[in-house]
């Protein structure tokens, strides 16, 4: 893939976050503190979502099957 076109592709999706969350009317200073706590935001969601996603997955498959009663044992 060119590079120029990867380049030109992140560009525009940073122009579209701006757009969305209207961050270009914002002064540079204003802009770095936004863009840091959206980040931090971002960053505990994806990690805890990480962290107790599976737990929860895994508790949900046991609460299910135990409801769906014993399973037959293969005789293999």
């Amino acid at each position: 893939m060119d590079v120029r076109r990867v380049k030109d592709y992140l560009y525009w999706l940073y122009y579209q976050y701006q757009l969305v969350t209207c961050s270009y009317v914002l002064e540079p200073w204003e802009q770095s503190m936004f863009h840091t706590i959206t980040v931090t935001v971002l960053a505990m969601v994806l990690y805890t979502a990480y962290v107790f996603v599976p737990i929860h997955v895994r508790l949900a498959l046991e609460f299910f099957s135990q409801m769906l009663g014993p399973q037959p044992q293969s005789s293999v």
